[in-house]
């Protein structure tokens, strides 16, 4: 059994404590912002390189898998071949997991506008080649797939768009019972303006999820929510309407240190259960130092301030220049984290 797994099964059972907090490392930026998602190779004195090649950036994947803290790697299915390819998952207890559906709000290729227009459902992943041989696999056989992938929808206030990405999100339910996947249920900020009070737009997002799994019976619900983090009133009313579904949140931008460790520990605070991070990890100076803190702070081990200043630490003694100096890290920089401060 994955921890992943285990983690779930204690969430659900109500024995939740801290040190189930699920950590995912969100590595599939291929399938949005696709070659600069890799992000560039950076030298110890923060000289920014060239963007990392696929290889290097799947050497990037394993270290943090072999790391053994995160509890899911999200990857696209192409990248996930090549690492069960090279027995990266062999006896993890890291749960693979793939970007099942890539809607047009993510394609952040150079140049492109498509983000700036209402999301449209899309998805280029098969379910019945992922799943290959990872239903009831044979004693010691190697992974060669897997049965967890994440789907991604985002609502607009937009009949047309929302209706067509509502019955996409029907049939990929449909094709995945068919092939006995399961799925975690990302729903995105509206990507477009949608005329809503931008004070009532968490509130807005919340009835959607509510909505939109109304009428999704428990075999076909997703294992989990990733979400933005909208401020404590928003993840506490989410939280406490429905305790069956679990929440997880997604990371954003990069943002400061501080704003990574205090993400984790408010949404913990206020409801969630899930930290999906991926810039925040794959831009940092140390991802491994980066990870071991964002740990520490949702075991309850270090605060939010005081896993800053170790991260920075950790930089000093392996002699790398960080990208801003401790002050400014200990910022926090993003509105709704602001919020929660209060």
């Amino acid at each position: 059994m994955f921890r992943l797994d285990e983690k779930l099964a204690r969430i659900r059972a109500g024995a939740y404590t801290r040190a189930d907090f699920i950590i995912a490392d969100a590595k599939d930026p291929d399938m949005g912002p696709s070659i600069p998602g890799a992000g560039p190779l950076r030298d110890k004195d923060g000289t920014l390189g060239r963007f990392r090649t696929r290889p290097e950036f799947l050497d990037s994947v394993r270290a943090i898998v072999e790391q053994d803290i995160v509890d899911i790697m999200l990857t696209s299915a192409s990248s996930l071949e090549l690492l069960n390819e090279a027995g990266v998952y062999q006896d993890s207890k890291v749960k693979p997991a793939i970007r099942a559906n890539d809607t047009t709000d993510i394609w952040f290729v150079r140049g492109g506008i498509y983000p700036k227009k209402p999301s449209r459902p899309f998805r280029t992943s098969s379910l019945s080649r992922v799943t290959t041989g990872t239903i009831d696999p044979a004693p010691g056989a190697p992974l060669t797939g897997t049965d967890l992938g994440l789907y991604s929808i985002t609502f607009n206030n937009d009949l047309d768009h929302d209706i067509e990405s509502l019955d996409a999100f029907a049939d990929f339910r449909y094709e995945a019972s068919l092939n006995d996947f399961k799925y975690f249920l990302e729903v995105f900020n509206p990507n477009v303006d949608t005329g809503i009070d931008p004070e009532l737009v968490p509130h807005y997002i919340n009835d959607c999820i509510a909505r939109c799994l109304a009428g999704v019976t428990r075999a076909d619900r997703p294992q989990f929510l990733k979400i933005a983090y909208n401020g404590p009133r928003a993840m506490e009313e989410l939280a406490a309407y429905d305790p069956t579904i679990i929440i997880g949140v997604l990371g954003g931008g990069a943002g400061t240190t501080r704003d990574c460790y205090e993400l984790i520990f408010q949404s913990e605070k206020y409801g969630a259960r899930i930290a999906l991070f991926g810039r925040k990890i794959n831009l940092a100076e140390d991802p491994l130092s980066m990870v071991r803190h964002m740990r520490a702070v949702a075991n309850g081990d270090l605060s939010p301030a005081e896993a800053v200043k170790s991260y920075h630490g950790d930089l000093a003694k392996a002699g790398i220049t960080s990208i801003r100096a401790l002050d400014a890290d200990l910022e926090v920089t993003e509105k709704p984290l602001k919020a929660g401060l209060a």
